[in-house]
């Protein structure tokens, strides 16, 4: 593996990383801020964190911005507005290791999207790791017993946030078809990714403001938005995003299939919860499968 492609597959690492973090997050505090509310002001720190930094660079690319056209919006309101409200509001009805267990339905989404949009057919080896990668991860949400494995029960929620993977295998797909329209640094595209994005969000957070009220701003609170808006949107988007364009939409969304590791690492080093036998063994299965399917190469499907 070539030092770029590994910095490339560690960022995903890393965004995955944050995105459980956030999972958690999400369900800990869903009484204390509403799902709109969390998503609205989170948007708006991070952006208004980046935009100084960009702002410059963002001008100077305003030529090919605006020749990406309605491109940009419609990643915008995939990526930003809608992902991350599905995500808040599932988080109502559902525990944090669901949220993190369907998401691990993208690699599929993705691996098809991939084909059926981009002609990007993943190798034999690529959906082998896949399926080693499915394999890890059924052994740790059955706790290594088949028993607990048929007990899984999913609420409303879990719908919602199956709506929500479908929108981020959409976003996925799109940065990597409209890769050529959009040649501008990360840090660029990202904030003018959030500057369209957040203020699509406005108008159902007011409703939202308007029916169940807002939050207490207490530290606590405020640390919740500073979290979701520096390692869940700025670190993980921009680790995420270069992720995409070094090793294709399909190969990328195969790190979600860490989510529910790093959210059992996260419950044993935050809520002091032990780490047994079957998550080690279900993580070395996922990660396994994740390094080689990371390490084949696509096949285009106009050869």
């Amino acid at each position: 593996m070539g030092a770029r492609k590994g910095w490339a597959v560690a960022g995903l690492l890393l965004a995955v990383l944050c995105w459980a973090g956030n999972a958690l997050v999400a369900r800990a505090f869903h009484e204390a801020i509403p799902p709109l509310t969390l998503a609205f002001w989170r948007w708006v720190l991070a952006t208004c964190l980046l935009l100084p930094f960009v702002a410059r660079s963002i001008w100077a690319h305003r030529a090919t911005l605006r020749a990406a056209g309605w491109r940009l919006p419609v990643i915008a309101a995939l990526g930003v507005s809608s992902y991350n409200s599905l995500l808040y509001t599932a988080a109502q009805s559902t525990e944090a290791i669901n949220l993190t267990l369907v998401n691990t339905c993208l690699p599929l989404f993705t691996f098809i999207g991939g084909g059926l949009l981009l002609g990007e057919w993943p190798a034999r080896r690529a959906w082998f790791g896949m399926v080693i990668a499915a394999g890890g991860l059924v052994y740790l949400i059955s706790r290594g017993s088949w028993a607990a494995f048929t007990g899984l029960a999913f609420q409303a929620g879990d719908l919602i946030m199956l709506a929500a993977v479908l929108v981020w295998a959409l976003y996925t797909l799109s940065l990597r078809r409209w890769a050529g329209f959009i040649q501008v640094p990360p840090l660029t595209l990202l904030g003018v990714l959030m500057a369209l994005g957040t203020p699509l969000i406005l108008p159902f957070y007011l409703a939202e403001l308007g029916r169940v009220g807002g939050f207490t701003p207490s530290p606590t609170n405020l640390a919740v938005i500073g979290y979701t808006a520096v390692f869940a949107s700025l670190v993980a988007y921009l680790s995420w995003n270069h992720g995409v364009r070094t090793v294709g939409a399909a190969k990328a969304a195969m790190a979600t299939y860490l989510m529910p590791v790093f959210t059992a690492i996260l419950g044993w080093l935050v809520l002091g919860e032990g780490l047994k036998a079957f998550h080690w063994i279900g993580g070395g299965l996922i990660f396994a499968g994740l390094l080689l399917a990371t390490q084949t190469t696509a096949r285009n499907a106009a050869r």
